[in-house]
């Protein structure tokens, strides 16, 4: 494996690095401001962390979140798509958490959620459209302050995945 390290001197947050013997890439950020949001009775989870994020103005960074879902839509990704997994509720977000990158020049929450019923039983996977908050939604955004992720389509794995980019 050969690691080739580009380490602008002048900006030390700005670390790009190449696996030449992989297809891996990973840029280095610091984080920047910490927002708050508690999401509403009724909204798209995803939706909801789009407008928090873009209203916030952050084009890149990571989330945690924690409530309650009226119904969650799970993605179970199998042979190029997902798979959706319909949970009637109320459920309780035992966790979600995600990232923000750009898609279309425009913010995008990517998360995986878990959920558990009234007896227990949880079930997780990548939050779908239609995940709709029940009483509430708590979310914590961290930025990255000086990395741009944007997410194209990667037409073997019919999947947006990041595309770093100096």
């Amino acid at each position: 494996m050969i690691f080739s390290l580009n380490h602008n001197a002048e900006k030390h947050s700005e670390c790009y690095l190449k696996v030449e013997s992989r297809d891996m890439e990973m840029l280095q950020s610091k984080p920047g401001r910490i927002v708050f949001a508690r999401l509403s009775e009724n909204e798209d989870l995803l939706e909801a962390i789009n407008v928090v994020a873009e209203k916030s103005r952050i084009l890149a960074g990571f989330f945690i979140l924690i409530g309650t879902l009226k119904k969650a839509n799970l993605g179970y990704y199998r042979e190029g798509k997902h798979e959706t997994i319909k949970v009637d509720g109320p459920v309780e977000i035992v966790s979600c958490t995600g990232n923000i990158s750009l898609k279309n020049e425009k913010p995008f929450a990517h998360a995986h959620v878990s959920v558990s019923n009234e007896r227990g039983e949880v079930m997780g996977g990548h939050a779908m459209p239609g995940c709709t908050i029940d009483i509430i939604g708590q979310l914590v955004l961290v930025e990255a302050t000086d990395a741009r992720l944007l997410v194209k389509f990667d037409e073997k794995t019919k999947l947006f995945l990041w595309s770093l980019e100096k």
